[in-house]
């Protein structure tokens, strides 16, 4: 068989067809898709191929009508389940000792095998793909300092190879990396290195969550450096201009809300800055779209604090609307966290809520929040936030004595 094959450059079930065929086209299209590219010609024997790469998988499959082993193996990672039902020993034996670990690699990316097959003679882009599969069964056994070396010894044997596989391996051991060390000059440069090298491909989802990551390992390192998370924008700003809402809303909503929280997080200091504010705001509501409160609970409550709090503060015409809008997004928030098992996060929704309702003039329930929010805070023994609430309670305790006075 015609090596390297371009195994794992795409995601499943597509990208772990082999291409049969040794001649100058079936070349052509290997070397394309190893490098992560679309293949500009496909020939026309090559047609089930073309098609699975533009998600048509069931006319894709019916194309796969051959007894070869090749044949055999594509259909089986297009319908792994049949008809015809294939053996997967008896698929392993007919691809020969190189290939054939290709059959248990997708049996356990597809969830059919528990267990991910050993390394035992495989080279080159077969090897690379058995470290990764490795390596995520490493993550899932909650061991990632060995899934980082994993996925290291994978990218190692893919990159003379399989430019497209070896470049979302190294992105993938830089960010889990990232994980465990932080925001290090190491880690940022192997995120970068890793994006330039994905800058090269076709592999659109792959260099936005890319870029993701290293806007968010910029943000990290920033703190509270305004200047700092221009970087991070920049990364932010290049993933919204890669996917979109309905091509990627994950990955989308997540760049919406990071991008949202950087630019709140830069002090305004001329009118022009009212703009970001507003950016900010719409990138957290559409970001609400895809984080709902069923299914994605804990991105939604942030989402929704970050959103309510940037009503409160923002320059607006519609200043009372705004507020009366962030009262009920930290109402929501309450009502959504348990006291017993996030105190913290639960008093800070209910301080923002009494912060909201008093710049609302709403006196009496702004104390009943604010007090409560103080309560939980001191008994969770966060005395510094017990205070900041504290602080405003004396204040609008003073407020409410001019106010009888006058």
């Amino acid at each position: 068989m015609a090596r390297p094959q371009p195994v794992g450059v795409f995601p499943l079930p597509a990208g772990y067809l082999l291409v049969p065929g040794d001649d100058d086209e079936a070349a052509a299209v290997r070397r394309d898709l190893a490098a992560g590219r679309v293949p500009a010609v496909w020939p026309p024997r090559l047609r089930a191929l073309e098609l699975a790469h533009r998600g048509e998988l069931t006319a894709a499959a019916d194309l796969l009508v051959g007894d070869d082993p090749i044949d055999r193996y594509n259909r089986f990672v297009l319908r792994p389940a049949g008809p015809p039902v294939e053996d997967p020993a008896a698929l392993r034996a007919a691809l020969g000792p190189e290939i054939g670990v290709l059959v248990d690699v997708v049996r356990f990316s597809n969830g059919a095998l528990a267990e991910p097959p050993a390394l035992t003679d495989e080279t080159g882009e077969i090897a690379a793909l058995v470290h990764a599969t490795l390596a995520a069964a490493s993550m899932s056994g909650d061991a990632p300092q060995r899934a980082v070396g994993q996925l290291n010894q994978a990218h190692e044997a893919a990159a003379p190879v399989s430019p497209g596989l070896a470049a979302q391996l190294r992105s993938a051991a830089a960010d889990l990396r990232h994980g465990l060390e932080g925001p290090t000059d190491a880690v940022l440069a192997d995120l970068a290195a890793a994006g330039e090298a994905l800058d090269a491909t076709d592999l659109v989802l792959a260099r936005a969550e890319l870029r993701l990551s290293l806007g968010s390992a910029y943000q990290q390192r920033a703190g509270e450096d305004a200047e700092g998370l221009r970087p991070a924008i920049e990364q932010y700003l290049a993933v919204l201009r890669l996917v979109t809402l309905d091509s990627a809303p994950e990955v989308f909503a997540a760049a919406q809300v990071n991008l949202a929280t950087a630019y709140l997080a830069i002090p305004m200091t001329q009118t022009s800055d009212q703009l970001r504010i507003g950016v900010a705001i719409q990138g957290l509501r559409t970001a609400l779209t895809v984080y709902t409160q069923r299914t994605h609970p804990q991105r939604w409550a942030s989402a929704q604090l970050n959103l309510a709090n940037a009503l409160v503060y923002a320059p607006s015409q519609h200043r009372r609307e705004n507020l009366v809008e962030a009262a009920g997004r930290f109402s929501q928030v309450v009502a959504a966290r348990d006291e017993q098992t996030d105190p913290i996060g639960y008093a800070r929704a209910l301080a923002g809520q009494g912060n909201a309702l008093a710049h609302l003039g709403a006196l009496q329930p702004a104390v009943k929040a604010l007090t409560e929010a103080e309560d939980v805070f001191a008994r969770a023994g966060s005395t510094d936030e017990a205070g900041v609430v504290h602080a405003l309670l004396d204040e609008l305790a003073q407020w409410a004595t001019q106010a009888r006075a006058t």
